[in-house]
């Protein structure tokens, strides 16, 4: 698997510890920026650089060169309790930082280029042992970096379109115990190609809209089982698009609206196999569906260094039933409450803060696997604070 040019990008974010804020295990934690508006409009608000990752066709609207640096943390809980209501496997859920960086600058008259290196998916539980769904998870990890080089052209005065390249790397860890809690650990690693479109369109000097894909990725991940068992198996990314409105009412106040759609339904079971022989090993059907996130937002300008924020969003997940539910992804539909900032340091700097919690439905769970049935329920919250830090040149 080729690596070699990306080695310094890896090394700036071993550090990179994701678990999933949006519905599955996407990373929705791509700027502070937008966090505040719940990821409200991001397809046509172009706010700084981070474009990138949201439609590349409004870095069209960033003037002169631009690096945006972000970090956000992460605090997801979810804690099980059986059909008798007894607890057990503690809080699966636990801290992650995610950091991303975004870089625009000019490239030609009415073309621009940009950078962004980030982390669109990630997954982090681990149960403390012993506990009732032991067999069928311990430990679930999953980390991605992927790098995204992109172009944006001004087509005319009021259409921009933009395109970008993604190189995906991805590992992973799982993890399972027996009834005398022998852990037994798989790991994997792998990469993928893909590519994200966008179209930005001014419909006056008030009013534009975003149209934005990201196409799917598929890596193939290779690793070992148990240290001693070579091992391989897809892992299926799947497919999104956005549709977005940005409208500046007035001076003082900015209305923003999102319908995002992922083709979660690509996720249709994880199964690792043996190398030697192509045995599956592990196999857990997925049998998602896609999923349609609608998220509203508002800005507030005081007219002076500080732009306030607000969005709520809902985030429907894409787990079918409590028959497909594991304890891996006890995903449920949530609903996003979010609020921010901007604060200008000088006219070529600024800060940007976001802080979100996650109102997330209880999610029932009845699912068998390795000949043990788990049924019971989760109990989940997610709480994210973002700060960026934006310097134009």
């Amino acid at each position: 698997m080729q690596r070699s040019f990306v080695y310094a990008i890896s090394a700036l974010m071993a550090g990179v510890s994701g678990t999933a804020a949006a519905a599955g295990f996407a990373l929705l934690e791509q700027n502070a920026s937008g966090l505040g508006n719940a990821y409200a409009g991001q397809a046509a608000s172009a706010q700084d650089a981070s474009t990138v990752y949201f439609n590349p066709a409004g870095l069209m609207r960033i003037e002169g060169r631009q690096a945006v640096v972000a970090g956000h943390l992460i605090r997801p809980s979810a804690k099980f309790t059986d059909a008798s209501g007894a607890a057990s496997g503690g809080d699966a859920g636990g801290w992650a930082f995610v950091p991303s960086f975004y870089y625009a600058g000019d490239l030609a008259p009415g073309f621009r280029f940009g950078l962004g290196v980030n982390a669109p998916y990630g997954l982090k539980s681990e149960y403390d042992l012993p506990w009732a769904g032991q067999a069928q998870a311990v430990t679930s990890h999953l980390r991605t970096i992927n790098v995204n080089p992109s172009i944006a052209w001004l087509y005319n005065q009021n259409v921009a379109v933009g395109a970008g390249i993604n190189y995906l790397m991805a590992d992973a860890i799982l993890s399972s115990a027996n009834g005398a809690g022998v852990v037994t650990k798989m790991k994997g690693d792998g990469d993928a190609w893909g590519y994200n479109l966008g179209v930005l369109v001014k419909l006056d000097n008030d009013n534009r809209v975003g149209l934005a894909y990201r196409s799917a990725m598929t890596p193939e991940l290779e690793g070992m089982a148990a240290g001693v068992t070579p091992i391989a198996g897809d892992l299926d990314l799947p497919a999104s698009a956005s549709l977005s409105l940005f409208s500046r009412l007035s001076d003082t106040w900015d209305l923003l609206a999102d319908l995002t759609w992922t083709g979660w339904s690509a996720f249709d079971k994880l199964q690792v196999l043996r190398r030697a022989d192509g045995v599956a090993i592990y196999s857990v059907p997925g049998h998602w569906q896609d999923s349609l996130r609608v998220s509203v937002g508002a800005n507030y300008h005081t007219g002076g260094k500080w732009t306030w924020r607000t969005g709520l969003a809902y985030d429907p997940t894409p787990v079918p039933d409590a028959q497909h539910r594991t304890p891996r992804i006890p995903d449920e539909d949530r609903v996003w409450l979010a609020f921010g900032g901007q604060y200008r340091l000088s006219p070529a700097g600024w800060v940007d803060f976001g802080l979100a919690h996650l109102f997330i439905k209880d999610a029932d769970i009845d699912h068998t696997q390795n000949g043990v049935t788990l049924q019971g329920r989760y109990r989940s919250r997610m709480d994210i604070v973002s700060v960026q830090y934006t310097q134009a040149f």
